[in-house]
């Protein structure tokens, strides 16, 4: 399964940015409300700069306490994030996420952002195309 083919299926394919300027407060509220793990830091909406996730704001919280929430997400984000393609296969994706201990990737045509898939979405596919060779399979031993 290529990447291109989980970015089709998922419902929402627009990618949730934040700026470098926003503040790590808004962020998490901005993550609250759209009931998701990470947004994408860009300063014009094209060009992912970093990731800031809510395992990046709880631990800045655990080890500096409530008062970074006022600081801007540029201080706190991981910059220059991972990019995919849409034409990689999303099993060498998983890998590299599973490697590199994180939960999302943008998907990018040169330079520019045109999705985020998560190692959820990359999951899913594959249990998707697990189940579907396993009827196929079903299929040929019983003869249909």
């Amino acid at each position: 399964m290529l990447v291109q083919q989980i970015l089709k299926s998922k419902a929402n394919d627009t990618v949730a940015t934040v700026t470098p300027d926003t503040t790590v407060a808004e962020a998490a509220r901005q993550l609250s409300n759209k009931r998701i793990g990470a947004l994408v830091v860009s300063q014009d909406g094209k060009r992912a700069q970093g990731i800031i996730s809510e395992r990046d704001i709880v631990r800045e919280i655990g080890r500096r306490g409530p008062d970074c929430l006022e600081e801007k997400v540029a201080a706190m984000m991981t910059a220059d994030p991972v990019t995919c393609h849409r034409e990689e296969v999303a099993d060498h994706v998983l890998a590299r996420m599973t490697e590199g201990r994180f939960r999302h990737i943008p998907v990018v045509d040169g330079e520019e952002m045109i999705g985020l898939i998560s190692i959820g979405d990359v999951v899913k596919a594959r249990l998707s195309e697990l189940s579907m060779e396993k009827d196929a399979l079903e299929g040929m031993i019983m003869g249909h």
